[in-house]
């Protein structure tokens, strides 16, 4: 039976680390998906920055799940070698945190062309960062996203079979739905190659993202399946349920909110308690920061 480990990016409760650091705390998160710190993208940090970002972490018992980098979101005919220098240094960053994963995406195809067009280019790009962060020890954790070459589930599901082992995915339930996949259908393609989820959900309408349970991303009975499995499963909350500095640049669409809170902190809290309903819906029980069954 699986563990489920909550983690969150938590940039959307605040740009503030210390800030950041309080609203999990006050949800009961012992794990972060870092993305924004103070301000700065993650893959901006210094060395020195990142130090002490994880120096103020462990100090409060908080551990970096993964690193929410924003590689491979550019278009697939942008410089890729200036990408790659950045992404170098964040594998650097990585090791600094402490983490050995990293979120990736896996390049934007230009509107209105075949994504299969680009595959081998996409291919080719993925391999290269593939190798080095091999080397550096860290697995990069392929992300469903509208607009990138692996957008829909058969996509990601060649990308998982092309890469193999050494391409780690991130299930996405309300990325798919604003890709007009089912996520259950997706689910069902995928399964048996998901690293870690993103608790989104949305609805199949208008795309507009909702708390998790109340849109058509299945959530509860992903969640469920993902149970079978035996060992750690990490379940990192990316809420999207209200604008935050910063939001607009994480996609190109504009994000239709049907929920709205007062504030950051309320709208993530809000993400989070609908987490543990559905946990608790499905047998689990928290347990030192960790849910079990």
């Amino acid at each position: 039976m699986a563990r489920f480990i909550l983690s969150a990016f938590a940039d959307e409760a605040s740009l503030y680390l210390d800030k950041q650091i309080e609203a999990l705390q006050a949800n009961g998160i012992k794990c972060v998906e870092l993305r924004g710190v103070n301000g700065k993208s993650v893959k901006d940090l210094t060395v020195d920055e990142a130090r002490e970002a994880a120096s103020l972490l462990s100090k409060e018992g908080i551990k970096v799940a993964s690193m929410g980098s924003p590689f491979g979101k550019i278009g697939i005919n942008d410089d890729f070698d200036a990408h790659f220098k950045e992404f170098r240094h964040a594998l650097e960053l990585c090791r600094v945190l402490g983490t050995s994963r990293m979120r990736v995406f896996s390049f934007y195809i230009p509107a209105g062309e075949q994504a299969a067009k680009y595959r081998d280019e996409v291919i080719r790009r993925l391999s290269i960062m593939l190798d080095a962060a091999e080397k550096e020890g860290i697995l990069l954790c392929h992300e469903n996203e509208k607009g990138i070459y692996g957008d829909t589930g058969d996509r990601c599901l060649d990308l998982a079979t092309t890469l193999g082992s050494s391409l780690g995915v991130v299930f996405d339930p309300a990325n798919f739905i604003q890709c007009g996949d089912l996520p259950s259908e997706q689910f069902q393609k995928l399964e048996g190659f998901i690293t870690y989820m993103h608790i989104k959900d949305a609805l199949m309408v208008d795309g507009s993202v909702v708390p998790s349970g109340y849109g058509d991303g299945t959530v509860e009975d992903i969640l469920s399946a993902l149970s079978l499995r035996e060992g750690d499963i990490v379940l990192s909350l990316e809420p999207h349920l209200t604008v935050f500095d910063g939001l607009k640049g994480l996609q190109g669409d504009e994000l239709k909110h049907k929920y709205t809170y007062p504030d950051s902190n309320t709208a993530f809290k809000a993400a989070a308690d609908a987490l543990k309903t559905i946990l608790a819906n499905i047998g689990y029980k928290e347990v030192n920061g960790t849910w079990i069954k």
